[in-house]
């Protein structure tokens, strides 16, 4: 596939990501024009709960879906504040919510209020994506990863994401690689999202290529591929026009 190709194939699955710390709502504004205006529109725009609706004002009822986070980015907010913010932001027209897996609790063995507030947000959610973060940069070993993606499956998840982008470390070939097999046990549809530092051509194709490999190449669709990523967007516009391919462009999730 040559990179013109394959950088269109890639720009489909972005979910085009705003989650800076002083993201403003004319920057919402500005990334659903963006969203729209390459030569293959986006999957999705992803950004804070509190520009959904600008969001839902910008890109009305066209292909680009609304995504928001919620008990994002550490994870630890209590149950009721995050059952209210995802019912504001499906209020508010948002089509996905991300929501941060109470992973530290989850690592540490208390795995119960992460299921409360899975099977809360999940029943809340109804038919819009329920896309939960693992944060697997943050933990110890790849069958720690495993755990947590077979737990955010069993309790709903309609896809498995690696990163906030908010830590140090972030996406990973290796803990995307676990994910991906435990999808493909999971006996129903599941998507993955690899997210957080994904900002060149090259990291894109690593992503892609392994979910080619374990799932097969008409696997990855916007229904069960996504990648989080704000830099990655210039950069697969860049290749498309021809540009030097692995060139990393601005953006820092």
């Amino acid at each position: 596939m040559s990179d013109d190709a394959f950088a269109r194939r890639a720009l489909a699955l972005l979910d085009l990501t705003d989650l800076a710390d002083d993201a403003t709502e004319d920057g919402a504004r500005d990334l659903c024009r963006r969203a729209v205006s390459g030569p293959v529109p986006v999957a999705a725009v992803c950004l804070w709960p509190r520009f959904v609706a600008t969001a839902r004002l910008a890109l009305g009822d066209g292909p680009v879906r609304i995504a928001t986070v919620v008990n994002f980015p550490e994870g630890g907010t209590p149950i009721a504040p995050v059952i209210r913010e995802t019912e504001e932001a499906l209020e508010a027209g948002a089509d996905e919510i991300d929501l941060v897996l109470p992973w530290q609790a989850v690592l540490a063995g208390h795995t119960t209020a992460a299921t409360a507030m899975l099977r809360n947000v999940r029943m809340r959610c109804g038919d819009r994506l329920l896309k939960v973060i693992l944060e697997t940069g943050e933990y110890p070993d790849l069958e720690k990863v495993r755990t947590a993606a077979e737990l955010a499956i069993a309790w709903g998840a309609d896809f498995i994401k690696t990163s906030t982008g908010k830590t140090a470390r972030s996406a990973s070939i290796p803990a995307a690689r676990v994910m991906l097999n435990v999808i493909a046990m999971a006996g129903r549809p599941v998507g993955l999202k690899p997210s957080g530092g994904i900002r060149t051509l090259a990291d894109a194709k690593g992503y892609l290529d392994l979910a080619d490999a374990i799932m097969g190449p008409d696997w990855a669709t916007p229904r069960t591929f996504r990648f989080g990523a704000s830099g990655l967007h210039g950069a697969l516009l860049a290749a498309i026009d021809g540009a030097a391919a692995g060139e990393a462009a601005p953006g820092t999730y």
